[in-house]
């Protein structure tokens, strides 16, 4: 995210590429969080892990991976490629984008995303996880859960959710992107003219903006899961009647249910998708001078 502009077939390919490997290394803490974010009991995210190692095997903790890792696949693509389409429109004659200009940014391509992958996928994996938990199964993998889906409710069955999708893609990605961009450039401005930065610190820079990240937005993320769950028709009229029960029945702190799987993944996230984003596009001569 440097001020040089990427070409954007790279953009995509190099964010597409960072998101695959993202989503596969980091899954069975999404599996846990989403899990904890389901109405009923609650459950620590080690009963989790330890009910369904004993249940289901290793296998079990990737339930509705493939769903995932194909839509972290096309939500980071268009993430970085819409983000940095917007910097480049809201960047100054000097080619630098302030703070602001960078939030809107973010916001602009976390909107994008969320429509054209986010929604699909996320709502898939959620009623596959859902759906595993039971003692018979009805989905026999990705293919066969979105086909049962879709023929039971339509396309409308797999972007439920999608306000609270769009909020949270928005807040996440202008949060990240705006505390990420500002980080690596308060790092350069104390390094020398042209130096690139190390893997390391570009990693500790993503951590930073995925741990911001998950504490201003894991509200949005809670009422998104029970939106998309097996069960969201019956107990929710919409997002804000939704937001509403979870805070009269169960309390102001269940928005921030699954709180520590969620951070473990979006600081592990960060690190590993800028780090990847950054190493693939130097590869791959992505950058325009």
């Amino acid at each position: 995210m440097s001020s040089k502009k990427e070409k954007p077939f790279h953009s995509l390919f190099a964010g597409a590429t960072a998101g695959a490997v993202e989503a596969f290394v980091t899954y069975p803490t999404e599996y846990v969080k989403t899990r904890s974010q389901f109405g009923g009991k609650r459950e620590p995210p080690l009963t989790i892990i330890r009910e369904t190692l004993h249940s289901q095997g290793v296998r079990g903790l990737y339930a509705g991976c493939t769903a995932l890792v194909v839509g972290n696949s096309a939500k980071a693509g268009v993430r970085f490629l819409s983000y940095d389409k917007f910097k480049q429109v809201l960047a100054d004659k000097d080619g630098k984008v302030s703070a602001p200009r960078s939030l809107l940014a973010g916001l602009g391509a976390g909107v994008m995303e969320a429509i054209f992958a986010v929604t699909p996928s996320e709502t898939i994996k959620t009623k596959l996880i859902d759906d595993a938990k039971r003692p018979q199964p009805r989905f026999r993998g990705l293919l066969h859960g979105t086909a049962s889906i879709v023929r039971e409710e339509g396309l409308r069955g797999i972007y439920r959710g999608l306000f609270p999708v769009m909020m949270r893609q928005g807040a996440n990605s202008a949060i990240r992107f705006t505390t990420y961009t500002t980080l690596k450039q308060f790092v350069q401005s104390r390094t020398r003219s042209g130096q690139t930065l190390p893997s390391s610190v570009t990693f500790g820079i993503g951590a930073i903006a995925g741990l911001v990240t998950v504490y201003t937005t894991m509200p949005l993320d809670v009422i998104k899961t029970r939106m998309q769950s097996l069960e969201a028709r019956a107990h929710y009229r919409n997002s804000l009647h939704c937001a509403y029960r979870i805070f009269t029945e169960e309390g102001v702190l269940r928005f921030w249910t699954g709180t520590t799987p969620r951070l473990v993944r979006l600081v592990m996230s960060g690190g590993i998708v800028f780090t990847i984003y950054e190493k693939v596009i130097i590869l791959v001569g992505g950058r325009e001078t």
